[in-house]
């Protein structure tokens, strides 16, 4: 058995290569390639994804897992060869079911759609990428097609980026979240509250070399690792991982908004921290990244959110701040916590204070159900987007950039994505409360710039293990409890209500 298990993975340790081979060339297209090189680099894409898939649904991976069944009982469910073989066999049942020809298409078709919205986007003209976008939702309901889903075809797109997550239970969630969350919206909405925050320091012109320098200092605060990862620049922030060694994040800057470049470089710091603390024996393998999206939207909305808007984190490195922007040392720590902490609605999402942020997600997990299910087709989104973001945050979007074309994701075909931001939000503050009673002082500890406790005790909870175990699984372990909207709901009455004295 020991056998067939080191054959197993020495196969799957070449699927590896060939996705993170896909990832590096994914890298550069959204960092350094000139635009000319579109079309090459998704013929480029596309032939990697059809070579690692067909090597992944090989008959002869079949075989090894069969082979192994008796010895994943022996090995035990908590350790990592018994773990390997389980989600092995998990992700092979599901991709046995799609052809890889399907997988090379949607793959080159994602390329050519990011180059369409970046175009697109630049020229605030949803035009431009309408047609890769109805290519991209065409592909991924034949791929949502392939499997068995009795409710709906946003089922297993769910299931990709959260397996067993089904659009039943976000509405669930969601539906207990929505009407606590409105009222929370509702009182702070009120002229006479929004009085009480004074974010005036926020607004001015601000060097983006400076925000830059600032960004990296704040990413060594949390504990990100330059020698195994680094920070660029591209037009949505994002994260990726080539191993556990070589992990790298992407920002982007406005000169008239401070808290944008900053706190995108900390909600992908969040994500890296995953990435680089998973545990070097998984690397190779299928295990050898975060376990689900939402535990990964987790880390990133903790160190973004939780702790990077906290006091305590500001309390030491606000003299960081202060350093790079002058201007800042004539404006008290108290009036620059509660600016950066203000709550109105807003037009972007990665730029939503906490509490509204809430409401971009549930619009987009609308929107995509409506586009799954048939009730909108693509060339009405802008006008929906439009309708919902009136109807939700009472302000309508002037134009495509600042609406429909403001997130990446759909250009890669990843729907079934935003969800996981919320549930992610909500985890991260179980998980800091959790924290919270393991590590007495934590916040002493973060007052004085000492994150190094918070992220051991990440890696032993959470990190290293990968993605050994599901969400439930991962919860069960270090929390207890499932996850749940309440501790959330709690966290934000206690942060807002205090900063707004509601």
């Amino acid at each position: 058995m020991k056998e067939v298990l080191a054959e197993l993975r020495t196969h799957l340790a070449q699927v590896r290569d060939l996705a993170q081979a896909s990832s590096v060339l994914g890298w550069d297209r959204e960092t350094n390639m000139p635009p000319g090189g579109a079309a090459a680099r998704a013929r480029q894409l596309g032939t990697l994804s059809t070579m690692a898939h067909r090597l992944f649904v090989s008959d002869q991976v079949g075989e090894w897992l069969e082979q192994l069944v008796p010895y994943e009982a022996e090995l035990g469910f908590a350790s990592d060869e018994g773990s390997l073989i389980r989600v092995t066999r998990r992700e092979y049942q599901k991709q046995r079911r799609v052809p890889s020809e399907l997988v090379g298409q949607m793959a080159r078709a994602a390329s050519l759609g990011h180059q369409a919205w970046v175009r697109a986007r630049q020229e605030s003209d949803f035009g431009l990428f309408q047609p890769n976008l109805e290519e991209l939702v065409a592909l991924r309901l034949q791929w949502a097609r392939c499997f068995d889903y009795e409710e709906s075809l946003y089922d297993p797109m769910l299931d990709n980026f959260e397996p067993g997550l089904t659009a039943a239970q976000v509405r669930r969630v969601f539906d207990e979240y929505r009407p606590a969350l409105v009222r929370l919206v509702s009182a702070i909405s009120d002229p006479a509250v929004q009085q009480r925050v004074d974010t005036g320091c926020l607004q001015g012109d601000f060097d983006p070399a400076a925000q830059w320098e600032l960004g990296l200092e704040a990413l060594r605060t949390i504990g990100f690792d330059f020698n195994r990862g680094r920070q660029d620049r591209s037009a949505h922030p994002f994260t990726t991982s080539f191993s556990c060694d070589d992990v790298r994040i992407t920002t982007r800057f406005d000169p008239g908004n401070l808290a944008s470049g900053l706190f995108s470089s900390i909600h992908e710091g969040g994500h890296a921290l995953y990435e680089l603390g998973v545990s070097p024996t998984l690397d190779d393998t299928l295990l050898g990244n975060g376990a689900s999206m939402v535990a990964h939207e987790s880390q990133s909305r903790l160190f973004e959110n939780v702790i990077g808007r906290s006091r305590p984190f500001w309390r030491f490195f606000y003299p960081a701040l202060q350093a790079r922007f002058p201007q800042f040392k004539s404006v008290d720590l108290e009036t620059f916590y509660r600016a950066i902490n203000r709550v109105t609605p807003s037009l972007i999402r990665v730029e939503a204070d906490e509490v509204t942020y809430g409401l971009h997600i549930v619009l987009r997990f609308e929107l995509e159900q409506a586009l799954v299910d048939g009730t909108l087709v693509v060339a009405d989104l802008p006008e929906a987007w439009n309708a919902k973001m009136e109807a939700y945050l009472g302000i309508r979007p002037p134009n495509d950039a600042l609406g429909v074309l403001q997130d990446v994701h759909w250009s890669g075909g990843m729907m079934g994505y935003f969800p996981e931001y919320l549930l992610g939000s909500m985890l991260s503050v179980q998980l800091y409360n959790q924290a919270r009673q393991e590590i007495p002082d934590l916040e002493s500890q973060i007052e004085t710039g000492r994150l190094d406790g918070l992220v051991a005790w990440l890696r032993e909870k959470i990190h290293r293990h990968g993605s050994k175990f599901t969400l439930g699984e991962l919860t069960d372990q270090v929390l207890g409890t499932p996850l749940s909207p309440q501790p959330y709901l709690a966290y934000l009455h206690e942060r807002y209500g205090e900063i707004y004295r509601l």
